[in-house]
């Protein structure tokens, strides 16, 4: 039990939670898109918000300026969050700025928005979980698509919900969070992504 809620915590790190709703929003979005474009905007999404931030980690690690991949020290997690705000501004802004995909950038606009709530929370002492932040934001989303969409998809909401209780097991297990530091960290995730819906679902 101990391995497989720690290899939860890695699995649906925070880093690939961003890449899935990309990947997923092209798999269930019924309108015609070239490959070409799909592929080009996936592998921009790709390089920006895994390859980098990996890359970045690494760097981190490796001066000294990272204890672990999990960031478990709230001090730590300051820089990342400050260069995943970059990134995500530059993924909205440059890999999907166009009319066709203003899902996807109303999705990242909202990692943004929950990024920038984690850093001030991070800068008076408060560790809001990022892995709940990610995967309860992914779920509110692929809802939203589902509407959106008129697409039945409801295994896989039923899935994801599955999966926040099992984050928030893992994180709990690993004595990363404390309950109430989940909490906050899921409603960092969901509360941008339930107001932008209004607007990529153009109910506003």
């Amino acid at each position: 039990m101990h391995l497989f809620l720690k290899s939860i915590s890695y699995i649906f790190h925070p880093v690939f939670i961003p890449f899935i709703g990309v990947c997923f929003y092209y798999g269930v979005n019924p309108t015609y898109i070239p490959k070409e474009i799909i592929l080009q905007r996936l592998s921009g999404a790709f390089i920006l918000s895994v390859l980098i931030p990996l890359l970045f980690f690494l760097l981190l690690k490796t001066i000294g300026k990272a204890s672990s991949f999990m960031l478990e020290n709230v001090n730590e997690r300051r820089v990342p969050l400050i260069a995943t705000m970059i990134l995500t501004y530059i993924i909205a802004a440059r890999v999907f700025p166009d009319r066709e995909h203003n899902v996807l950038y109303h999705f990242f606009i909202g990692i943004l928005i929950s990024s920038a709530l984690c850093y001030i929370l991070s800068m008076i002492g408060f560790k809001a979980s990022v892995h709940m932040m990610a995967i309860s934001g992914l779920t509110l989303f692929f809802v939203g698509l589902s509407i959106h969409f008129k697409t039945n998809i409801y295994l896989v909401i039923t899935l994801l919900i599955f999966l926040n209780g099992a984050v928030a097991s893992s994180r709990l297990h690993l004595k990363a969070h404390y309950p109430l530091e989940l909490v906050i960290g899921a409603f960092v995730g969901v509360i941008p992504q339930f107001v932008l819906m209004f607007y990529w679902m153009q109910l506003l």
